[in-house]
């Protein structure tokens, strides 16, 4: 009988440890399990940004009058947890996104931190489960210049089937030059980040295990 008892515990811990992990996974992809203080607001965006591979690219449409259309894209602003902060896409024309950025490149992305995996159980609208909205131009990038390949190793790293993509979509790298920064990562409201501060950010290490 106790020996059937210990079984029991060690396939109840065993059942425990398995929902934990089961549970952070759910919240999605743990790239990283240190992140700034909130109080330093510059570091803490280029964080955001970094360990995210994902977020909601708004664009003006004419097809709808001119109203903004959001689109889910992955994207990537350098190599794993060595991002520079500008964020680059791999779009093809087919899609609204692209073709909405050749016609007018006014555009913002939008980076939740939820699902990275830090926020616990708060709910992705809580301050506390930081936000960044990313303003400025979407733009094409030559496809013949540093700036080109440093971009399609970036996205090809993070995002390895897009490297098979079909090539006869006319797949595109784009950029989004940034003109305003609003992030939300704590109570008391946005915090100021300039572009400048923001592209300009060096390496931090006040960081704490969240």
């Amino acid at each position: 009988m106790e020996t059937k008892g210990l079984v029991n515990c060690f396939l109840l811990s065993l059942f425990l440890s398995f929902s934990f992990s089961f549970d952070r996974g759910v919240q999605g992809r743990l790239l990283s399990i240190y992140k700034p203080q909130p109080t330093d607001s510059v570091h803490f965006a280029r964080w955001l940004v970094s360990q995210s591979s994902w977020g909601v690219l708004n664009t003006i449409s004419s097809d709808l009058g001119g109203s903004p259309f959001g689109n889910v894209v992955s994207f990537s602003d350098g190599l794993p947890n060595k991002g520079h902060g500008i964020p680059y896409f791999y779009l093809t024309t087919l899609d609204p996104t692209a073709s909405n950025a050749l016609k007018d490149d006014r555009a913002s992305f939008t980076i939740s931190e939820f699902p990275i995996g830090t926020c616990g159980t708060a709910d992705p609208e809580n301050p506390t489960c930081a936000k960044i909205t990313l303003t400025g131009k979407l733009k094409v990038v030559d496809g013949n210049n540093d700036e080109a390949e440093f971009a399609k190793t970036a996205l090809f790293t993070k995002h390895q089937e897009m490297k098979d993509w079909p090539k006869g979509h006319n797949f595109q790298i784009f950029k989004l030059e940034i003109e305003d920064i609003f992030m939300i990562n704590w109570y008391g409201g946005p915090k100021p980040v300039t572009v400048d501060q923001y592209l300009h950010a060096k390496e931090n290490n006040s960081l704490y295990d969240a």
